[in-house]
Protein backbone atom coordinates (compact mmCIF):
# COMPACT_ATOMS: atom_id res chain seq x y z
CA UNK A 1 0.00 0.00 0.00
CA UNK A 2 3.10 2.33 1.08
CA UNK A 3 4.63 1.79 -2.68
CA UNK A 4 1.47 1.86 -4.53
CA UNK A 5 0.96 5.34 -2.95
CA UNK A 6 4.75 6.95 -3.02
CA UNK A 7 4.64 5.78 -6.94
CA UNK A 8 1.14 7.68 -7.23
CA UNK A 9 3.02 10.76 -5.16
CA UNK A 10 5.87 10.49 -7.87
CA UNK A 11 3.46 10.61 -10.65
CA UNK A 12 1.27 13.48 -9.63
CA UNK A 13 4.45 15.11 -8.87
CA UNK A 14 5.73 14.63 -12.43
CA UNK A 15 2.02 15.65 -13.97
CA UNK A 16 2.33 18.92 -11.41
CA UNK A 17 5.90 19.81 -13.37
CA UNK A 18 4.54 18.98 -17.17
CA UNK A 19 1.90 21.56 -16.33
CA UNK A 20 4.24 24.14 -14.29
CA UNK A 21 6.46 23.63 -17.53
CA UNK A 22 3.23 24.17 -19.73
CA UNK A 23 1.90 26.91 -18.58
CA UNK A 24 4.52 29.43 -17.98
CA UNK A 25 6.12 27.93 -21.45
CA UNK A 26 4.62 30.99 -23.42
CA UNK A 27 3.89 33.32 -20.82
CA UNK A 28 5.65 36.30 -21.81
CA UNK A 29 4.09 39.12 -19.05
CA UNK A 30 3.51 37.09 -15.38
CA UNK A 31 3.07 39.87 -13.86
CA UNK A 32 0.01 41.62 -16.21
CA UNK A 33 -2.23 43.18 -13.72
CA UNK A 34 -5.52 44.84 -14.46
CA UNK A 35 -5.27 48.82 -13.93
CA UNK A 36 -7.69 48.58 -10.76
CA UNK A 37 -4.78 46.49 -9.29
CA UNK A 38 -2.73 49.49 -9.93
CA UNK A 39 -5.09 51.88 -8.78
CA UNK A 40 -5.42 50.24 -5.67
CA UNK A 41 -1.35 49.83 -5.10
CA UNK A 42 -0.69 53.24 -5.84
CA UNK A 43 -3.56 54.98 -3.52
CA UNK A 44 -3.34 52.50 -0.47
CA UNK A 45 -0.08 49.80 -0.96
CA UNK A 46 2.31 52.67 -1.97
CA UNK A 47 1.48 55.11 0.99
CA UNK A 48 1.83 52.21 3.53
CA UNK A 49 4.91 51.05 1.91
CA UNK A 50 6.82 54.41 2.17
CA UNK A 51 7.62 55.36 5.38
CA UNK A 52 10.23 52.31 5.06
CA UNK A 53 11.87 53.72 1.99
CA UNK A 54 10.13 51.60 -0.96
CA UNK A 55 6.84 52.24 -2.50
CA UNK A 56 6.08 48.77 -4.11
CA UNK A 57 7.73 45.28 -4.05
CA UNK A 58 10.50 45.90 -6.91
CA UNK A 59 11.68 48.90 -5.16
CA UNK A 60 12.09 46.73 -1.95
CA UNK A 61 14.25 44.22 -4.06
CA UNK A 62 16.18 47.36 -5.18
CA UNK A 63 16.46 48.92 -1.91
CA UNK A 64 17.94 45.68 0.15
CA UNK A 65 20.04 44.31 -3.15
CA UNK A 66 22.24 47.25 -3.15
CA UNK A 67 22.05 47.60 0.73
CA UNK A 68 23.68 44.01 0.45
CA UNK A 69 26.00 45.26 -2.01
CA UNK A 70 27.50 48.14 -0.20
CA UNK A 71 27.72 46.19 3.03
CA UNK A 72 30.30 43.70 0.99
CA UNK A 73 34.23 44.47 0.81
CA UNK A 74 35.65 44.31 -2.82
CA UNK A 75 34.92 40.78 -3.71
CA UNK A 76 32.01 40.03 -6.33
CA UNK A 77 28.62 40.04 -5.18
CA UNK A 78 26.67 37.09 -5.88
CA UNK A 79 23.25 37.08 -5.24
CA UNK A 80 20.75 34.48 -5.79
CA UNK A 81 16.83 34.60 -7.57
CA UNK A 82 14.54 31.73 -6.47
CA UNK A 83 12.07 30.70 -9.05
CA UNK A 84 13.01 34.05 -11.54
CA UNK A 85 10.95 32.88 -14.45
CA UNK A 86 11.54 35.63 -16.94
CA UNK A 87 13.76 37.64 -15.10
CA UNK A 88 12.01 40.96 -15.91
CA UNK A 89 13.11 41.88 -12.60
CA UNK A 90 16.39 40.71 -12.25
CA UNK A 91 17.44 42.20 -15.34
CA UNK A 92 16.09 45.63 -13.91
CA UNK A 93 17.61 45.34 -10.62
CA UNK A 94 20.85 44.91 -12.70
CA UNK A 95 20.58 47.69 -14.68
CA UNK A 96 19.79 49.98 -11.59
CA UNK A 97 22.64 48.40 -9.22
CA UNK A 98 25.12 49.46 -12.34
CA UNK A 99 23.63 52.37 -12.37
CA UNK A 100 24.19 53.21 -8.76
CA UNK A 101 27.67 52.62 -9.08
CA UNK A 102 27.50 48.58 -7.83
CA UNK A 103 28.95 47.11 -10.65
CA UNK A 104 30.59 43.89 -8.94
CA UNK A 105 27.56 41.23 -9.27
CA UNK A 106 26.02 38.57 -10.49
CA UNK A 107 22.39 37.38 -10.16
CA UNK A 108 22.16 33.85 -10.52
CA UNK A 109 18.51 33.33 -12.20
CA UNK A 110 17.31 29.94 -11.12
CA UNK A 111 14.07 28.50 -12.49
CA UNK A 112 12.00 25.01 -13.96
CA UNK A 113 11.05 26.49 -17.08
CA UNK A 114 13.84 27.25 -19.41
CA UNK A 115 11.41 29.05 -22.35
CA UNK A 116 11.56 31.46 -19.65
CA UNK A 117 15.01 31.27 -18.60
CA UNK A 118 15.74 32.03 -22.18
CA UNK A 119 13.28 34.83 -22.41
CA UNK A 120 15.04 36.68 -19.39
CA UNK A 121 18.79 35.79 -21.34
CA UNK A 122 17.91 37.24 -24.27
CA UNK A 123 16.04 40.82 -22.40
CA UNK A 124 20.09 40.71 -20.16
CA UNK A 125 21.60 40.41 -23.84
CA UNK A 126 19.13 43.44 -24.85
CA UNK A 127 20.31 45.46 -22.09
CA UNK A 128 24.15 44.81 -22.14
CA UNK A 129 23.77 43.09 -18.46
CA UNK A 130 24.86 39.59 -19.42
CA UNK A 131 27.85 39.90 -17.56
CA UNK A 132 25.98 40.89 -14.48
CA UNK A 133 23.19 37.72 -14.83
CA UNK A 134 23.54 33.55 -15.02
CA UNK A 135 20.65 31.81 -15.78
CA UNK A 136 20.55 28.17 -14.53
CA UNK A 137 17.53 25.52 -15.39
CA UNK A 138 16.41 23.56 -11.94
CA UNK A 139 13.85 22.23 -10.21
CA UNK A 140 13.85 24.38 -6.79
CA UNK A 141 12.26 21.59 -4.86
CA UNK A 142 15.60 19.65 -4.87
CA UNK A 143 18.11 22.63 -5.29
CA UNK A 144 21.51 22.21 -4.00
CA UNK A 145 23.24 25.65 -3.88
CA UNK A 146 26.78 25.61 -5.67
CA UNK A 147 28.03 28.56 -3.57
CA UNK A 148 27.41 31.04 -1.17
CA UNK A 149 25.19 34.26 -1.22
CA UNK A 150 24.93 37.80 -0.32
CA UNK A 151 21.89 37.91 -0.44
CA UNK A 152 18.41 35.63 -1.90
CA UNK A 153 15.38 37.11 -3.56
CA UNK A 154 11.98 34.87 -4.21
CA UNK A 155 9.66 37.31 -6.25
CA UNK A 156 5.88 35.50 -6.22
CA UNK A 157 7.57 32.51 -6.71
CA UNK A 158 7.57 30.63 -3.12
CA UNK A 159 4.14 30.25 -3.49
CA UNK A 160 4.78 27.06 -6.25
CA UNK A 161 7.37 25.26 -4.20
CA UNK A 162 6.52 22.10 -2.85
CA UNK A 163 9.72 20.79 -0.89
CA UNK A 164 9.82 24.17 0.87
CA UNK A 165 11.70 22.98 4.02
CA UNK A 166 14.25 21.64 1.54
CA UNK A 167 14.21 25.32 -0.55
CA UNK A 168 14.40 27.46 2.67
CA UNK A 169 16.99 24.83 4.54
CA UNK A 170 19.27 25.35 1.33
CA UNK A 171 18.49 29.20 1.37
CA UNK A 172 19.88 29.81 4.57
CA UNK A 173 22.85 26.98 4.64
CA UNK A 174 24.06 29.31 1.42
CA UNK A 175 23.27 32.75 3.11
CA UNK A 176 26.63 34.57 3.87
CA UNK A 177 26.92 35.75 7.45
CA UNK A 178 24.80 38.96 7.40
CA UNK A 179 22.69 37.80 4.22
CA UNK A 180 19.58 39.19 3.33
CA UNK A 181 16.45 36.62 2.15
CA UNK A 182 14.29 39.10 0.49
CA UNK A 183 10.95 38.15 -0.20
CA UNK A 184 7.06 39.28 -1.80
CA UNK A 185 4.71 36.54 -1.72
CA UNK A 186 1.47 35.04 -1.15
CA UNK A 187 0.98 33.62 2.52
CA UNK A 188 -2.96 32.79 2.46
CA UNK A 189 -4.75 29.50 2.44
CA UNK A 190 -3.36 27.05 -0.34
CA UNK A 191 -4.61 27.51 -4.01
CA UNK A 192 -5.45 30.70 -2.70
CA UNK A 193 -8.92 29.78 -1.28
CA UNK A 194 -10.37 32.12 0.78
CA UNK A 195 -10.51 31.04 4.89
CA UNK A 196 -14.13 31.05 5.45
CA UNK A 197 -14.08 33.94 7.60
CA UNK A 198 -12.46 36.01 4.77
CA UNK A 199 -14.77 34.54 2.09
CA UNK A 200 -18.08 35.70 4.40
CA UNK A 201 -16.35 39.50 3.55
CA UNK A 202 -15.99 38.67 -0.15
CA UNK A 203 -19.69 37.86 -0.44
CA UNK A 204 -20.48 40.11 1.41
CA UNK A 205 -19.00 43.12 -1.26
CA UNK A 206 -19.96 40.66 -4.09
CA UNK A 207 -23.41 41.08 -3.51
CA UNK A 208 -23.30 44.74 -4.57
CA UNK A 209 -21.23 44.18 -7.93
CA UNK A 210 -23.74 44.86 -11.10
CA UNK A 211 -23.94 41.61 -13.17
CA UNK A 212 -21.31 42.81 -15.68
CA UNK A 213 -18.69 43.09 -12.83
CA UNK A 214 -19.14 39.35 -11.73
CA UNK A 215 -17.73 37.64 -15.41
CA UNK A 216 -15.11 35.62 -14.91
CA UNK A 217 -12.58 37.19 -17.59
CA UNK A 218 -10.31 33.34 -17.40
CA UNK A 219 -13.18 31.18 -17.92
CA UNK A 220 -15.62 33.84 -19.70
CA UNK A 221 -18.47 32.67 -16.80
CA UNK A 222 -20.91 34.89 -15.06
CA UNK A 223 -20.39 33.80 -11.16
CA UNK A 224 -23.78 34.86 -9.42
CA UNK A 225 -22.24 33.30 -6.41
CA UNK A 226 -18.27 34.18 -6.05
CA UNK A 227 -16.88 30.76 -6.39
CA UNK A 228 -13.87 30.00 -4.58
CA UNK A 229 -11.50 27.99 -6.82
CA UNK A 230 -8.51 25.89 -5.51
CA UNK A 231 -5.99 26.86 -7.84
CA UNK A 232 -3.59 24.55 -7.20
CA UNK A 233 -5.51 21.74 -9.36
CA UNK A 234 -3.15 22.37 -11.77
CA UNK A 235 0.21 23.31 -11.63
CA UNK A 236 2.08 24.31 -8.19
CA UNK A 237 0.03 27.51 -8.33
CA UNK A 238 -0.61 28.17 -4.65
CA UNK A 239 0.22 24.50 -3.56
CA UNK A 240 1.56 25.65 -0.38
CA UNK A 241 0.84 29.02 0.43
CA UNK A 242 -0.26 28.80 3.93
CA UNK A 243 3.02 26.74 5.17
CA UNK A 244 5.02 29.62 3.72
CA UNK A 245 4.97 32.08 6.41
CA UNK A 246 5.26 29.38 9.96
CA UNK A 247 8.44 27.97 7.50
CA UNK A 248 10.04 31.46 7.59
CA UNK A 249 8.85 32.47 11.20
CA UNK A 250 10.45 28.98 12.40
CA UNK A 251 13.58 29.21 10.45
CA UNK A 252 14.89 32.06 10.10
CA UNK A 253 14.66 35.81 11.91
CA UNK A 254 13.11 39.36 10.47
CA UNK A 255 14.68 42.75 9.63
CA UNK A 256 11.11 43.46 7.93
CA UNK A 257 7.53 42.19 7.93
CA UNK A 258 5.15 44.15 5.92
CA UNK A 259 1.69 41.75 5.28
CA UNK A 260 -1.34 43.44 3.01
CA UNK A 261 -4.62 42.12 1.73
CA UNK A 262 -6.87 39.46 1.59
CA UNK A 263 -10.62 40.19 1.11
CA UNK A 264 -9.50 42.80 -1.64
CA UNK A 265 -7.69 39.88 -3.99
CA UNK A 266 -10.81 38.62 -5.92
CA UNK A 267 -11.55 41.97 -7.03
CA UNK A 268 -7.99 43.45 -8.44
CA UNK A 269 -6.62 40.14 -9.27
CA UNK A 270 -6.62 39.19 -13.29
CA UNK A 271 -9.65 37.01 -13.53
CA UNK A 272 -11.92 39.98 -11.68
CA UNK A 273 -9.76 43.19 -11.94
CA UNK A 274 -10.35 43.61 -15.57
CA UNK A 275 -14.24 44.35 -14.87
CA UNK A 276 -13.27 47.63 -12.62
CA UNK A 277 -12.56 50.47 -14.77
CA UNK A 278 -9.76 52.64 -12.48
CA UNK A 279 -11.53 55.73 -14.25
CA UNK A 280 -15.00 55.24 -13.18
CA UNK A 281 -16.04 56.89 -9.56
CA UNK A 282 -18.24 54.19 -8.54
CA UNK A 283 -15.47 51.23 -9.53
CA UNK A 284 -12.92 53.53 -7.06
CA UNK A 285 -15.29 54.02 -4.68
CA UNK A 286 -16.12 50.24 -4.11
CA UNK A 287 -12.77 49.07 -4.50
CA UNK A 288 -11.88 51.88 -1.81
CA UNK A 289 -14.50 50.53 0.31
CA UNK A 290 -13.42 46.75 0.37
CA UNK A 291 -9.70 47.81 1.35
CA UNK A 292 -10.88 50.26 4.29
CA UNK A 293 -12.73 47.04 5.56
CA UNK A 294 -9.90 44.89 4.43
CA UNK A 295 -7.39 46.41 6.89
CA UNK A 296 -9.67 47.02 9.67
CA UNK A 297 -10.45 43.26 9.98
CA UNK A 298 -6.56 42.49 9.71
CA UNK A 299 -6.01 45.02 12.21
CA UNK A 300 -8.07 43.36 14.78
CA UNK A 301 -6.69 39.97 13.69
CA UNK A 302 -10.20 38.59 12.41
CA UNK A 303 -8.62 37.40 8.82
CA UNK A 304 -5.20 37.07 8.42
CA UNK A 305 -3.50 38.67 5.26
CA UNK A 306 -2.85 37.07 2.06
CA UNK A 307 0.47 39.10 1.09
CA UNK A 308 3.72 39.60 2.11
CA UNK A 309 6.82 41.66 1.60
CA UNK A 310 9.31 40.51 4.29
CA UNK A 311 13.15 40.96 4.60
CA UNK A 312 14.49 37.75 6.76
CA UNK A 313 17.90 37.02 8.40
CA UNK A 314 19.51 34.04 9.77
CA UNK A 315 20.73 36.25 12.64
CA UNK A 316 18.39 37.73 15.38
CA UNK A 317 16.90 41.92 14.57
CA UNK A 318 16.89 44.16 17.12
CA UNK A 319 13.89 46.19 15.57
CA UNK A 320 12.61 44.43 12.62
CA UNK A 321 10.71 47.00 10.73
CA UNK A 322 6.52 46.14 10.76
CA UNK A 323 3.35 47.84 9.77
CA UNK A 324 2.21 47.70 13.20
CA UNK A 325 2.78 46.10 16.75
CA UNK A 326 0.10 43.66 16.17
CA UNK A 327 1.32 42.17 12.72
CA UNK A 328 4.05 40.32 13.55
CA UNK A 329 4.58 37.41 11.64
CA UNK A 330 3.56 35.13 14.47
CA UNK A 331 0.45 36.69 14.63
CA UNK A 332 -0.32 36.60 10.90
CA UNK A 333 -0.15 32.97 10.50
CA UNK A 334 -3.73 31.50 10.53
CA UNK A 335 -4.11 28.44 12.22
CA UNK A 336 -5.65 26.00 9.32
CA UNK A 337 -7.50 24.10 12.89
CA UNK A 338 -9.40 26.69 13.27
CA UNK A 339 -13.15 26.33 12.37
CA UNK A 340 -15.36 28.82 10.98
CA UNK A 341 -18.84 28.17 9.81
CA UNK A 342 -19.98 30.67 7.42
CA UNK A 343 -23.46 30.18 5.28
CA UNK A 344 -23.57 32.05 1.68
CA UNK A 345 -25.70 35.49 1.48
CA UNK A 346 -29.71 33.90 0.57
CA UNK A 347 -29.87 36.95 -1.88
CA UNK A 348 -26.86 37.30 -4.20
CA UNK A 349 -27.98 40.69 -5.32
CA UNK A 350 -27.88 43.90 -3.25
CA UNK A 351 -29.16 46.82 -4.97
CA UNK A 352 -29.23 50.33 -3.84
CA UNK A 353 -25.58 50.81 -3.84
CA UNK A 354 -25.28 50.17 -7.90
CA UNK A 355 -24.57 52.86 -9.92
CA UNK A 356 -27.38 54.69 -11.74
CA UNK A 357 -26.21 53.69 -15.10
CA UNK A 358 -26.61 50.30 -13.99
CA UNK A 359 -29.98 50.31 -11.71
CA UNK A 360 -31.55 47.78 -14.38
CA UNK A 361 -29.06 45.51 -15.20
CA UNK A 362 -29.53 42.74 -13.13
CA UNK A 363 -33.63 42.73 -14.26
CA UNK A 364 -32.06 42.33 -17.62
CA UNK A 365 -29.46 39.76 -17.32
CA UNK A 366 -32.03 37.45 -15.11
CA UNK A 367 -34.69 38.41 -18.24
CA UNK A 368 -31.67 36.95 -20.63
CA UNK A 369 -31.09 34.11 -18.20
CA UNK A 370 -34.32 33.40 -17.92
CA UNK A 371 -34.37 33.03 -22.37
CA UNK A 372 -30.90 31.33 -22.47
CA UNK A 373 -32.59 28.92 -19.72
CA UNK A 374 -35.93 28.08 -22.45
CA UNK A 375 -33.43 27.77 -25.11
CA UNK A 376 -30.88 25.41 -23.14
CA UNK A 377 -34.18 23.71 -22.79
CA UNK A 378 -35.07 23.43 -26.49
CA UNK A 379 -31.98 22.68 -27.78
CA UNK A 380 -31.31 19.55 -25.37
CA UNK A 381 -34.99 18.28 -26.32
CA UNK A 382 -33.74 19.02 -30.19
CA UNK A 383 -30.64 17.51 -28.84
CA UNK A 384 -32.18 14.51 -27.59
CA UNK A 385 -34.69 14.14 -31.27
CA UNK A 386 -31.52 14.07 -33.13
CA UNK A 387 -29.82 11.25 -30.96
CA UNK A 388 -32.88 9.36 -31.26
CA UNK A 389 -32.60 9.93 -35.19
CA UNK A 390 -29.12 9.40 -35.63
CA UNK A 391 -29.53 5.82 -33.94
CA UNK A 392 -32.30 5.04 -35.97
CA UNK A 393 -30.42 6.10 -39.07
CA UNK A 394 -27.32 4.47 -37.34
CA UNK A 395 -29.11 1.01 -37.49
CA UNK A 396 -30.07 1.62 -40.79
CA UNK A 397 -27.03 2.80 -42.07
CA UNK A 398 -25.27 -0.51 -40.07
CA UNK A 399 -28.38 -2.93 -42.07
CA UNK A 400 -26.77 -1.10 -44.89
CA UNK A 401 -23.62 -1.72 -44.66
CA UNK A 402 -24.51 -5.29 -43.83
CA UNK A 403 -26.60 -5.75 -47.15
CA UNK A 404 -24.13 -4.12 -48.65
CA UNK A 405 -21.33 -7.07 -48.06
CA UNK A 406 -23.54 -9.85 -48.46
CA UNK A 407 -23.76 -8.14 -52.45
CA UNK A 408 -20.32 -7.81 -52.29
CA UNK A 409 -20.09 -11.50 -51.82
CA UNK A 410 -22.68 -12.14 -54.66
CA UNK A 411 -20.65 -10.06 -57.00
CA UNK A 412 -17.35 -11.83 -55.88
CA UNK A 413 -18.90 -15.24 -56.66
CA UNK A 414 -20.66 -14.39 -59.62
CA UNK A 415 -17.04 -12.76 -61.29
CA UNK A 416 -15.38 -16.31 -60.08
CA UNK A 417 -18.54 -18.08 -61.56
CA UNK A 418 -17.85 -15.60 -64.92
CA UNK A 419 -14.12 -16.39 -65.03
CA UNK A 420 -14.96 -20.08 -64.60
CA UNK A 421 -17.13 -20.34 -67.40
CA UNK A 422 -14.75 -18.02 -69.43
CA UNK A 423 -11.83 -20.72 -69.30
CA UNK A 424 -14.52 -23.12 -70.23
CA UNK A 425 -15.34 -21.42 -73.29
CA UNK A 426 -11.19 -20.93 -74.63
CA UNK A 427 -10.76 -24.46 -74.09
CA UNK A 428 -13.66 -25.23 -76.12
CA UNK A 429 -12.99 -23.33 -78.73
CA UNK A 430 -9.43 -24.79 -78.83
CA UNK A 431 -10.70 -28.11 -79.15
CA UNK A 432 -13.38 -27.12 -81.98
CA UNK A 433 -10.13 -25.38 -83.60
CA UNK A 434 -8.10 -28.66 -83.13
CA UNK A 435 -10.73 -31.02 -84.26
CA UNK A 436 -11.62 -29.17 -87.59
CA UNK A 437 -7.45 -28.93 -88.42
Amino acid sequence: MHDDSAAGSVERYRESLASERRIYANCADVHDLPEIFHYWSERHLRRKLSPFGFGSANEMFKVFLERQYRRGGNETRHFVSIGSGNCDLEVQIAGQLVAAQCGDFVIDCLDLNPAMLDRGRRAAEAAGLSRHLAFIETDLNSWSAAREYHAAMANQSLHHMVNLEGLFGEVKRSLLPGGRFVISDMIGRNGHVRWPEALAIVHEYWRKLPPSYRVNRRTGAYEELFEDWDCSVEGFEGVRSQDILPLLEGGFHFEAFLPFGNAIDPFVDRTFGPNFRAAAEWDRNFIDQVHVRDELEIATGRIKPTHMLAVATVEPQETPLLFGSSLTPAACIRDPLTVHRTEPPADPYEWRDWPRDVRQELAQTQQRLHLANREIVRLSEEAASLEKELAVRTAWAQGLDRDLDVRAKQVLELEQELESRTRWALRLKRELETAGS
